[in-house]
């Protein structure tokens, strides 16, 4: 009976799993925030170019496709209603009749001139005639319809191609950040490169906190931002991105994880979401790269790999090393007590060094008996004796 008891006891019960974050930015830059209940859809048509810009590419070739294919449709039916309402078309074989459209003789026919026509190709075949004045109405408002059709659809397709949403594929981040001391204190860093021989111009960098917040009145912030100082007051933002470089963010009074421990750190829940933007030196036009850290991609104790090494006559850089890192002795208490820390001692070395000196003078004097009178010189606190009173003299 115990043993059936013990069978169905419950065992010891297990740790509670901590839940996965859910990423603000992915590591490829993509930001997982999706808008829904949109009601107000017409704002995206008052922004035509932009949304046309902005569509997947299936849907972009086929929005293309559509739009010279209706143009041509529409115009090519204007053109047979007319031939059909002067009648070109039961005069088809009456050599004395002048029709609209010479040539022109059903809605296939004038559908092949609305395309010469609105592409100028001008074959030959079909041509209009002078004695159709609404025919020469509707020449010159394809003609100008269609170059604005030429003029948005390949502007589309080339602000399309060439966005550098790509160049940002070859701008790279450290799979992991790390904190360690660096002149002493401690800093969190993360490394970007680029792939590229051609460089990113006007190159920065900016970090931010993600993280949950609740205000002294009780509001809830579930995603609040906090910039993470790189080096905005000293320029160290400003990014010579030739090769990879270590960014690093000291952790001061100023900030977010001044008071985090090591332990602390770890159960703490954010994310820090890192922007590195710039103009590509091929095209000129501005590029950003995104990526993210989670509580878990940041390494305590840690630094990284060297990747650059000097060659016969030039630099090499190592990017198969570009995400390693390895271990180095860093305090696990907070930036906050290792400063208070070193205050401490600052403050007993200045301490110690005169109170040596007053027992090193105390011994002297000592040793010199009773023969010294009041009178004599004494060091006292390791400072020269005060000066004698001239009336005395």
């Amino acid at each position: 009976m115990a043993q059936e008891n013990a069978a169905f006891s419950p065992g010891p019960e297990e740790p509670p799993r901590r839940r996965g974050r859910q990423r603000y930015v992915e590591k490829d830059g993509r930001c997982n925030v999706q808008q829904g209940n949109v009601r107000e859809t017409y704002r995206y048509l008052t922004d035509l170019f932009t949304t046309l810009v902005d569509l997947q590419w299936r849907l972009s070739l086929l929005f293309f496709v559509l739009a010279y294919a209706l143009t041509w449709l529409f115009f090519g039916a204007i053109w047979w209603l007319i031939a059909y309402g002067r009648g070109d078309l039961e005069h088809l074989e009456d050599t004395a009749w002048t029709p609209c459209v010479n040539n022109l003789n059903g809605f296939v026919a004038a559908f092949l001139f609305s395309i010469e026509t609105e592409t100028t190709i001008g074959y030959g075949h079909r041509v209009i005639t002078d004695q159709c004045p609404e025919g020469i109405v509707l020449l010159l408002l394809q003609a100008i319809l269609g170059s604005m059709v030429n003029a948005f659809m390949v502007g589309c397709m080339f602000v399309k191609i060439s966005q550098p949403n790509k160049r940002a594929a070859t701008l790279v981040f450290s799979s992991h950040a790390v904190v360690s001391l660096r002149d002493g204190r401690l800093c969190l860093m993360f490394r970007v490169g680029d792939l590229r021989s051609s460089h990113i111009v006007e190159a920065s960098i900016r970090a931010k906190l993600i993280r949950s917040r609740q205000t002294l009145e009780g509001e809830f912030i579930p995603l609040h931002q906090t910039d993470l100082s790189v080096g905005f007051d000293t320029g160290d933002d400003r990014l010579f991105l030739v090769s990879p470089l270590v960014i690093s963010h000291e952790i001061d009074a100023a900030s977010p994880f001044w008071e985090a421990s090591r332990r602390a750190l770890e159960r703490d829940d954010f994310e820090i979401v890192v922007i590195l933007e710039g103009m590509v030196e091929a095209t000129g036009m501005t590029c950003q790269a995104r990526s993210s850290y989670l509580v878990d991609e940041v390494l305590w104790g840690h630094r990284f790999t060297s990747v650059l090494t000097l060659e016969d006559g030039f630099y090499e850089v190592d990017y198969a090393s570009f995400h390693e890192t390895f271990e180095v002795p860093t305090p696990s208490c907070s930036a906050r007590e290792l400063a208070e820390a070193a205050a401490r001692l600052d403050a007993h070395l200045y301490w110690s060094i005169p109170s040596r000196l007053d027992e090193k003078v105390e011994e002297e004097g000592a040793g010199e008996g009773a023969g010294g009178g009041p009178g004599d010189d004494k060091e006292q606190n390791g400072c020269l004796p005060p000066p004698e009173d001239e009336s005395k003299v």
